[in-house]
């Protein structure tokens, strides 16, 4: 096989095989880049907002140590799904049964549920700042969404989700035009962190624990599978999970950039516990037009891809578990279950936002939420790496070294959330 292999290459000009190799990352491009795009959502530019106008530049070099965590992470998950063909759901039940796939999954509709929540949320925000009643911005978004789901082909909303997503890179030039301190965020690197304030710990814990949700697990597993991607694709689809994670966090580093060298440089006690009061602190920075529109289209790209993701994450979830047709590829008629828990899915988060649920509270409690269901998640993931991959793809020793120390990593970190938020 390698012999043929070998003299393939050598009748293929090097031209002519770098191009393919080329075209199938291409090709490949799109799972790693949607989930990780939706991973800096609603509730995530909040964290970075506060963490930049109450801190500085200090948790600067966090952002940018989360890039291996969340790639480890995300990376095992699309490798069990291109390898063994099957969903995060499929493989539990397969794996462990069904009732502890059940517990799986139920603990991701929780999350899911509770983050779609946090995203309309996140839009109502933008849609206040504006003027604009919820009455209005989330039956409008809800819609949108649903319309999405029809496109009847994955690679099309896949498609639409990237390009939603990609309106966050507005948070880059936005940085620049704040006039950062290059000084300053040089000097941060190198500086003191100051763990023993509370206050510190507890953006520290909340910025690792925005970095990895249960429900983008479940979701790229999903979408490799979904997408068709081969056993041939995966150290291209290597490369797609490391460049979304390195994008994430260099939005998530902008967002701080942004509010440390204005909010934070001037008045770091603002209070920023909505896309409302962000958007106004940023106002007397950037101006009173560029400053909530370059906002608002960030946060409106963060909520929408979020959002799809969420759903799709939910649907691909509990279909698995159900052993029923689970695909973007299938029409409505041929995956009934699969489209109603997308469609459940947003009805009832748009629901819960127009009713009036304080949304505050609620964003403190989805955090508490994920900080105990990640170990569940993260838990199951670690489980079936060890035990679902082939020979040829299992993981090495110092691969799971770093994994288990992710995991008591990410879990500890968010047990001290908890305890933050209740002291």
């Amino acid at each position: 096989m390698l012999q043929d292999e070998s003299i393939a290459y050598e009748c293929v000009p090097q031209k002519s095989f770098t191009k393919n190799r080329w075209l199938f990352l291409l090709a490949t491009i799109g799972p790693g880049l949607t989930v990780m795009l939706a991973d800096t959502d609603a509730g995530s530019i909040i964290t970075a907002a506060q963490s930049g106008a109450q801190w500085g530049y200090r948790l600067l070099v966090l952002q940018l140590i989360l890039i291996p965590v969340l790639y480890f992470v995300q990376e095992l998950t699309t490798r069990l799904g291109i390898t063994t063909g099957k969903g995060h759901g499929q493989l539990i039940r397969e794996e462990f049964g069904t009732k502890w796939a059940w517990v799986s999954v139920a603990t991701l509709l929780i999350a899911a549920i509770g983050a779609l929540v946090t995203e309309f949320s996140g839009i109502i925000g933008v849609g206040m700042v504006f003027g604009v009643s919820k009455w209005v911005t989330v039956p409008l978004v809800a819609t949108i969404l649903i319309l999405i789901s029809c496109t009847g082909k994955y690679k099309r909303v896949e498609f639409i989700a990237i390009l939603v997503g990609l309106f966050e890179i507005v948070f880059i030039p936005a940085a620049l035009y704040a006039k950062p301190d290059f000084g300053a965020i040089a000097t941060a690197f190198i500086g003191k962190q100051p763990f023993n304030n509370s206050s510190y710990l507890l953006l520290v814990a909340a910025n690792v624990g925005a970095v990895i949700m249960p429900w983008m697990i479940f979701y790229q597993q999903g979408a490799v599978i979904d997408k068709g991607l081969s056993h041939e694709s995966i150290k291209y689809s290597r490369i797609d999970t490391f460049f979304g994670s390195i994008i994430t966090q260099i939005i998530m580093a902008a967002v701080l950039i942004l509010t440390a060298a204005t909010i934070g440089k001037v008045n770091p006690d603002t209070a920023l516990d909505s896309i409302q009061q962000i958007a106004n602190a940023l106002t007397p920075f950037l101006g009173n037009f560029i400053g909530k529109v370059l906002f608002a289209v960030g946060l409106t790209g963060a909520a929408l891809i979020a959002s799809i993701v969420i759903s799709l994450s939910m649907s691909w979830a509990l279909s698995e578990v159900l052993s029923v047709p689970c695909s973007l590829n299938n029409t409505w008629k041929q995956a009934p279950v699969f489209y109603g828990v997308y469609i459940g899915g947003i009805i009832i988060a748009a629901i819960l936002v127009l009713i009036g649920i304080p949304l505050i509270p609620l964003t403190v409690a989805v955090e508490v939420m994920n900080s105990l269901l990640l170990p569940i998640v993260l838990g199951f993931l670690l489980a079936l790496g060890w035990r679902a991959l082939s020979e040829r793809y299992k993981l090495r020793k110092w691969e799971k070294i770093v994994l288990v120390f992710i995991y008591i990593l990410v879990c500890s970190l968010g047990l001290l959330t908890i305890f933050e938020l209740f002291k």
